[in-house]
């Protein structure tokens, strides 16, 4: 069961898991994603994970199926990305809705079957859920929460046989970045001018350091390859990253106190400021 395979990294780990010979229900939100996704060895299943009655209809349609269900990968997400002074309670809630308590819902609705076929969970985080940079306080949050209740997943359930992963994918070329920039730009539209005035540039220069990290990231094949290895591999590890970004952020992360890393992630962000602009954030 592969959730958010509509497009991206769910898309291409839904295809690359169908071609390594599985049977795989792909979760998607509409009709024609349905439609584009069907073929042999994909079936797709209309799912918001947010909807209790869809999360319900999934558990159902596993259970009538007498193959073993192997693996759930929790790929669903929502890229918000805006300063946490001025991101409405609304949109905070809609984040961790989507990233962290549909994920949740989810995983309680399949582990019945997943607890009969030791099988394992997916659940595909970000270097998000280890660094939360300026303007991603809701998109880290959730992640970061994300990280935690993997964790503790991991330890109730591996006595029980089944395993859980965590997959952290740095820029990946998907639509969600391009959705999230979009997003960005019109809850920035939504500011005070005062809140304006203290991050719109931020704002800005987050944008076009999204845009750059994407645009030089990981393809939506190459991170659902290392999907499923996790998926796949008879003695996974609890954690994989996912392109070279990842792995150097994880590493320093590991290493440098938070000023440093503080200093080496506005260093990287100054050179996307506007010209002219006061570069608060950097220092």
């Amino acid at each position: 069961m592969v959730t958010g395979a509509s497009t991206g990294m769910g898309a291409s780990a839904a295809r690359e898991l169908a071609r390594q010979g599985f049977h795989v229900l792909a979760g998607v939100r509409r009709d024609q994603d349905a439609d584009a996704i069907r073929s042999t060895g994909i079936e797709p299943v209309i799912l918001d994970i947010t909807n209790d009655e869809q999360v319900a209809a999934l558990a159902a349609r596993v259970s009538r199926d007498p193959r073993a269900l192997h693996a759930l990968v929790n790929n669903a997400g929502v890229q918000v990305n805006a300063p946490v002074e001025a991101l409405p309670m609304a949109q905070w809630r809609r984040a961790f809705e989507v990233n962290l308590f549909g994920h949740i819902a989810v995983t309680q609705a399949l582990l019945p079957a997943l607890l009969r076929s030791k099988g394992r969970v997916i659940n595909i985080s970000s270097i998000g859920g280890k660094v939360a940079m300026a303007t991603y306080g809701a998109y880290a949050g959730a992640k970061f929460a994300l990280e935690a209740v993997s964790d503790s997943l991991r330890r109730e359930v591996a006595p029980l046989g089944v395993q859980v992963v965590v997959v952290e994918p740095g820029g990946v070329r998907t639509e969600m970045a391009t959705r999230g920039i979009a997003a960005a730009n019109h809850l920035a539209a939504q500011m005070t001018p005062d809140q304006d005035g203290r991050y719109g540039s931020l704002v800005q220069a987050t944008n076009t350091l999204m845009a750059s990290g994407t645009a030089s990231g990981l393809t939506a094949d190459a991170a659902a390859r290392v999907i499923a290895k996790a998926v796949t591999t008879r003695r996974p590890r609890t954690r994989y990253t996912a392109g070279r970004d990842a792995a150097l952020i994880m590493r320093l992360t590991r290493i440098l106190t938070d000023r440093t890393l503080d200093r080496i992630l506005a260093a990287n962000l100054r050179r996307h400021y506007p010209k002219g602009a006061t570069h608060a954030y950097c220092g």
